[in-house]
């Protein structure tokens, strides 16, 4: 790590590069980090820390340090071949192969966008009264409006930023709650299920290590066409890859952290388990007092729009690669794949009586696709056809393929309880 962060800091020529330099460098795995701090993750983070206190927190870890070997993973997929996963599978896998394996992560994305569809339209309803299902329609149409017109690209940033700083918001909370600090540095890294948490343990994974992610990251990070420079070119992004994903899955990591953190606080001490979203603004108001309502609604409102983005980019993406196409919102494959991921998780949101067990089941179908996912990228990464001397090392490959297991693993467990109940 040392040795990375001194190469950071130089250029071909020798010279340092400056914290502007660097920072340049940092943007495909902030994206990404939106994707994990939408309203799936508080649903499931809240429901983690009043039900079970701090005894969760470990799977937070767990989680960041999959994503970050993951995202990492994925990142090289695209510097060094020019193509996003999707892309890969088409073509360096046989068609019975890649075509069901992209079917499901399509409909990941639409588990995604059911649950940034479904926290824009609980937003609507907390500052408007809104009904959900009408909420849910007008969040779906406004997402599609700016996809298909790419008008997002100007308010991107602004959304990143206004949800970034309600992430913040809730790490600075930390210091006006008493934490039992001992406790949740134990919760942080030691294993335990307790009685009935599966359901929120595959959310809370769902949540983070998100499939629809891997396919986006690989698809922004492949546009810059890096495959195209010299062997020095490629070998330098890999290392800056890093650095960005690392500072930015850390962010994610702190701030789903503290959402637990302060739920258990909150909630769980004083026995109140939260069953719906609205009941979360409360932990805003040591720090905003009365508007505190306003505050997280408007941040709820903001996660759900950016985050309903990427998810509905992510299925164009996965939708396009099945032709052999990069995402662009002008060509039908990657149109159809947008229309295809926020019309039916709409359709879907019809039928959801309860939104919050909503928010959770559409977590926990994401951490099922996920080994799927995970086992397509280490076989295209491990692949000297696919990524010639920048393919993974036996030990690499050893530690993805023992991610893709742990997932798969804790999926069997999943539906043993299920089965049990």
């Amino acid at each position: 790590m040392k040795n990375i962060l001194k190469d950071l800091r130089r250029t071909d020529h020798k010279r340092y590069l400056g914290g502007l330099d660097i920072l340049k460098y940092i943007g495909p795995g902030l994206l990404v980090t939106v994707g994990f701090i939408d309203p799936g993750n508080w649903a499931s983070n809240f429901a983690a820390g009043s039900e079970f206190g701090y005894s969760l927190l470990w799977v937070v870890t767990l989680s960041t340090v999959m994503l970050i070997v993951l995202q990492h993973n994925v990142a090289h997929l695209g510097i060094v071949t020019g193509l996003c996963l999707s892309e890969a599978a088409t073509r360096y896998t046989p068609r019975w192969v890649s075509r069901p394996l992209l079917g499901t992560a399509v409909l990941a994305s639409v588990s995604t966008s059911l649950a940034e569809i479904l926290g824009g339209a609980i937003a609507l309803e907390m500052l408007f009264g809104i009904p959900i299902v009408w909420g849910a329609v007008l969040t779906a149409a406004f997402v599609a409006v700016m996809l298909f017109t790419n008008s997002y690209k100007r308010v991107e940033r602004v959304i990143i930023a206004f949800v970034s700083v309600i992430g913040l918001s809730f790490i600075y909370e930390l210091f006006l709650v008493d934490v039992d600090w001992g406790q949740a540095a134990r919760g942080w890294v030691t294993p335990t299920l307790p009685q009935g948490s599966m359901l929120i343990v595959m959310s809370v994974l769902g949540a983070v290590v998100m499939p629809h992610n891997l396919f986006l990251h690989s698809e922004v990070i492949q546009s810059h066409e890096y495959n195209r420079r010299d062997d020095a070119s490629i070998r330098k992004m890999l290392k800056y890859e890093l650095f960005d994903t690392l500072f930015s899955m850390l962010v994610g990591w702190a701030i789903n952290s503290a959402m637990i953190l302060l739920a258990a606080t909150a909630f769980h001490s004083q026995g109140v388990q939260v069953e719906e979203l609205q009941q979360a603004e409360s932990l805003l108001q040591p720090l905003l007092g009365g508007g505190a309502g306003l505050v997280f609604a408007l941040a709820l409102l903001m996660a759900g729009i950016s985050s309903t983005i990427t998810s509905g980019m992510a299925a164009g993406s996965i939708f396009a690669g099945m032709f052999g196409e990069s995402y662009y919102i002008k060509d039908s494959h990657s149109q159809v794949g947008v229309v295809l991921s926020l019309g039916l998780a709409l359709l879907l949101i019809f039928f959801i009586g309860d939104p919050f067990k909503g928010l959770l089941v559409s977590q926990m179908v994401l951490s099922i696709q996920l080994p799927f996912t995970v086992f397509l990228q280490v076989y295209l990464t491990s692949s000297r056809k696919v990524m010639g001397q920048y393919a993974n090392s036996r030990w690499s490959s050893f530690v993805l393929y023992s991610i893709a297991s742990v997932v798969t693993t804790l999926n069997v467990m999943l539906l043993v309880s299920a089965f049990q109940e």
